[in-house]
Parts: structure tokens; C-alpha cells; sequence
């Protein structure tokens, strides 16, 4: 299977939304969409998935055009959607029946992802706490006398914290086992411990050898999954392949240095460009690996004692700031 993005092209009257934007995914792996606040991702998944119009362009699953009706795909949008006045079990269970997945194969989906989520007592309120939960908090299960026990409304999204709804979009996005999975911002917004949750079911997703999609603003979650990214500026694309190459082609600049000693004089001295200090600890840019050994030489000479000397290719926050010539949270 691969997935052929070829070309494509958006304009809202004069202004140029998407310019020319081509990638391809030949094998399974995370594909990164990255860029600034309106450079263009979004509206380039939603011309991926037909939901917008293209004026230019196609795309292609396993030589075909991409047809969601016919194409197993999952979609994590950026912007939320779950109705806010139906109840949760109803609206999983009409995606479910979207993708073609119904009935108890809907709903033992449904329930097992819930259990992974942790989203259990919000889809099941009325369901016994297991036993052994009783028995962590010291309690005898007793059976309620008839009458005793007030039943419990289903929720609606409106009753769910952010957090907990987009734990239930994610459940929608994967009902049906999708071949490609699309995640826009997936981790926007999450608690740390949520955000370890989301991740992990991601690996186990590129463990099963699917095809994944993903665009987001934190560049260390990017870095932890992709293999290859596009990003654009502006509507443009301006830099895109294999994110090793892309690293290895800027070459080992990016020095982290810790000392007991001030060592300023050293840095002016060998012209080694300082980017930030904190007490002793420095981040340094150097021209390559014999300007650090020059440094490294220098401060050993002059009895410095160094803690951590760290010489490292760019990480992708870095490369994207100076792709773009800005923090990636300027427009957020």
C-alpha cells in the first residue's frame, strides 16, 4: 500500500491557502505536517479526505483516488466535534455504524477502548465497579435494596471535560481499524498523563503497521514518532524528506555544555556562538566537530571542569525555527 499526495493547491480568492503541496508515504510510519498557525495543514487533510475542495491536485491510496466511502480511515480532527446534546454511547455507536462497524461488534469495541481510555464510568455509569475496586477502598459489596439506588443518566459530550472528549473522538477515529489514520493536534490540550496514554496507543498503532498522518505544534512529540515530514510557511513548502537526512545534512552544530567555572572568555576566544546560558550551563553553536574538540582542548588546558559536553545534531524544534525564522508558538 502507499499513500501518492500529489500537487495540491487551495485559494480563497487571491490569497493562496495551499501551494503545490506533494509527499508520499510508501511504506507504514508517522508522516509529519508541520508548520505555523494557518500555513496550511489543516486545509491540506481536509482536501486529502474530500471534505474540501481542491483546485488542484489528487490523491492517491494504493493507486486509486482516496475514497473515504471505500478507504478505511480514521480522522482525529483538530477541531473537536461531538454533538453536545446526544448521549456519548449513541453518537460512538453511529460512527461505528459510519465506518460499517455495527451492533455487538460496534459495542465490544467500543467497551474495549473505553477500558483503554479509562473512559469506562462515563460510558457505563450504571455498570458494578468491579470487585476487586471495592476491595482497594476498604468496602464490602453489598447489593443494593430495590429502590435504593438512584440510576445514573447516560452523559452528554457537554457534561465531559476536554480532556475526557477528546479520549471519546480518538474511540471514533479508531472503530473501525483503519488502514490510515489522520491525527490533527492529537495531544492539544491533554494533562501529561494523558498525553503518555494518546502516545502509547500511537506506538502500538506503528507497531501494527499502520499508515499514519500527524500534524502538530510540539516538535519533541513529532521527533518521538515521524520518519519523514513536510513543513510549510505561508501556504509553501519549504523543507521536506527523511527527518535523519534532513539532520545529518546540518551536520553535529549544536553543543550542551555544564561547567563549575564561568567560561565566557574560552567562548569569545574561539568565536563559538553562545545561545543561551543558564549559571553554568550553556548552549552553544559551533561551526563543526573540530571547533568543539578546539573548545573542549581549551577548557581541559585551563582546568575547567566540565560536567556534561553534549555535540548533537539539531533537534526538529531547531530546524523548524530556522526553517521558518520563527518560534513555532509566535502565531499560536
Amino acid at each position: 500500500m502507499s499513500l501518492v499526495v500529489s500537487h495540491l493547491k487551495k485559494s480563497y480568492g487571491k490569497k493562496v491557502v495551499v501551494e503545490d503541496l506533494s509527499f508520499t508515504m510508501e511504506r507504514p510510519g508517522v508522516y509529519a505536517l508541520l508548520g505555523t498557525n494557518g500555513a496550511g495543514k489543516t486545509t491540506s487533510i481536509r482536501m486529502m479526505l474530500n471534505m474540501l475542495s481542491r483546485d488542484g491536485g489528487e490523491v492517491l491510496w494504493n493507486g486509486k483516488p482516496l475514497d473515504t466511502a471505500t478507504c478505511n480511515v480514521g480522522y482525529l480532527a483538530e477541531e473537536r466535534g461531538l454533538y453536545p446534546k446526544y448521549e456519548l454511547m449513541d453518537q460512538l455507536l453511529y460512527f461505528a455504524a459510519l465506518r460499517g462497524v455495527k451492533g455487538a461488534e460496534a459495542e465490544r469495541r467500543i467497551r474495549d477502548w473505553a477500558r483503554r481510555l479509562e473512559v469506562e464510568e462515563y460510558l457505563y455509569p450504571n455498570a458494578p465497579k468491579p470487585n476487586h475496586e471495592a476491595a482497594l477502598m476498604g468496602q464490602k459489596r453489598r447489593t443494593p435494596a430495590l429502590g435504593g439506588v438512584k440510576k445514573q443518566k447516560p452523559l452528554k459530550a457537554d457534561q465531559f471535560s476536554k480532556g475526557n472528549q477528546q479520549k471519546i473522538q480518538l474511540i471514533a477515529a479508531l472503530i473501525s481499524d483503519p488502514e490510515l489514520l489522520i491525527l490533527d493536534e492529537p495531544l492539544s490540550g491533554l494533562d501529561p498523563v494523558n498525553t503518555d496514554l494518546f502516545k502509547s496507543i500511537i506506538r502500538e498503532e506503528i507497531d501494527r503497521g499502520k499508515y499514519l498522518i500527524m500534524s502538530s505544534h510540539q516538535m519533541a512529540t513529532v521527533e518521538e514518532f515521524c520518519t519523514d515530514i513536510t513543513i510549510l510557511d505561508r501556504s509553501k513548502t519549504v523543507l521536506q524528506g527523511h527527518l535523519n537526512d534532513i539532520k545529518k545534512s546540518r551536520g553535529r552544530v549544536n553543543l550542551s555544555l555544564k561547567t563549575e567555572q564561568d567560561i565566557t572568555g574560552y567562548l569569545t576566544a574561539l568565536g563559538v556562538e553562545l545561545l543561551s546560558r543558564k549559571e553554568n550551563e550553556y548552549r552553544l553553536r559551533v561551526s563543526g566537530e573540530q571547533q568543539a574538540n578546539e573548545l573542549l582542548s581549551a577548557l581541559i588546558a585551563g582546568g575547567v571542569t566540565i560536567v556534561t559536553f553534549d555535540l548533537r545534531e539539531p533537534s526538529l524544534h531547531e530546524i523548524f525555527v530556522e526553517t521558518v525564522g520563527r518560534d513555532d508558538n509566535e502565531t499560536a
